[in-house]
């Protein structure tokens, strides 16, 4: 499928996988595919950062490449690694056979018939369907070595293997990193990308990202459950709901036939909004029914 060639197209574009976008986040998404860009999408675990990959890639058609990113991440598990269990076998079946030609098994050893590709190396191969959308997840959990790793591949969108050479892309990969900013990714890096904080949405933007995601929830319940979400972000709490949690706790409340919440609901079904346990001990008792009258009072029409 061909890219959309207007910020409109964007927005229609994922919009029609489900993904409600605002038009500064999908003029940036439209600056990326326009130029060729990186993207990199910084904001607050759960507000979905990682849904505009998933999406892009389903709209356009395109291959989904995710890397996700862990504390000790290098380039061997990033790129490429060699089968060495393959590798001992043939070397051991060359010995038995005896005669072998050392400098023809190390050629046939460090051959793509023993390499492995991780998701970096398969992002930079042609692919019959267009470009490949190269997820970076959660770029933040990794350490600056890393990061300055990256700077190679998205800068010329090649990659290095030392037994084989450089691996360019015949056409450079969509690539979207995202971080939830646990650490600050060093300015090398972002100066490579276009850059946008992806934020909590409105009232209004969640409510139409709710009928999206779960369209069978009526439109007072879907109400209820975005406004009293909108509250409790306001609360002191260790980790606010994201956009994710609000719509899994919606789909909680209809798989239990919930009309309308009330405090008892609530308390039942905090762990779908809040994943610690000192912020559902807050919420025990009297508070979530202050929240809830908090949100339905906002919910009143002026």
């Amino acid at each position: 499928m061909t890219q959309p060639n207007s910020i409109d197209a964007v927005q229609d574009l994922l919009g029609s996988e489900g993904y409600v976008c605002g038009r500064a986040l999908a003029t940036v998404v439209f600056l990326s595919l326009k130029l060729g860009r990186p993207l990199f999408l910084e904001g607050e675990a759960g507000v979905g950062k990682t849904e505009i990959a998933k999406a892009l890639a389903a709209g356009l058609r395109r291959r989904l490449i995710r890397l996700q990113c862990y504390e000790g991440l290098d380039a061997s598990s990033a790129v490429y690694e060699w089968n060495f269990p393959a590798q001992m076998v043939a070397i051991r079946t060359a010995e038995a056979s005896g005669g072998a030609d050392r400098s023809a098994l190390q050629t046939e050893l460090f051959s793509d018939d023993y390499l492995i590709e991780r998701p970096l190396l398969q992002a930079m191969r042609p692919d019959e369907n267009g470009a490949p959308v190269l997820l970076i997840d959660e770029l933040d959990r990794t350490d600056e070595p890393f990061e300055a790793f990256l700077l190679e591949a998205l800068s010329d969108f090649q990659v290095t293997i030392p037994e084989l050479g450089t691996v360019k892309a015949p056409e450079p990969p969509i690539v979207i990193v995202t971080s939830n900013r646990t650490r600050e990714v060093h300015d090398a890096l972002k100066r490579r990308c276009l850059y946008h904080w992806v934020d909590y949405p409105d009232f209004d933007r969640e409510i139409e990202i709710l009928h999206a995601r779960a369209p069978e929830a009526a439109e007072a319940l879907s109400r209820e459950v975005v406004a009293f979400v909108q509250c409790l972000r306001t609360e002191d709490l260790f980790k606010k709901p994201g956009v994710a949690e609000t719509i899994d706790w919606a789909k909680c409340l209809l798989a239990l036939d919930v009309i309308n919440l009330s405090p008892e609901v609530i308390g039942d079904t905090l762990g779908a909004i809040l994943k610690y346990q000192d912020d559902i001990q807050k919420l025990q008792g009297s508070e979530a029914k202050r929240i809830l009258d908090q949100a339905k009072a906002d919910l009143e029409p002026a």
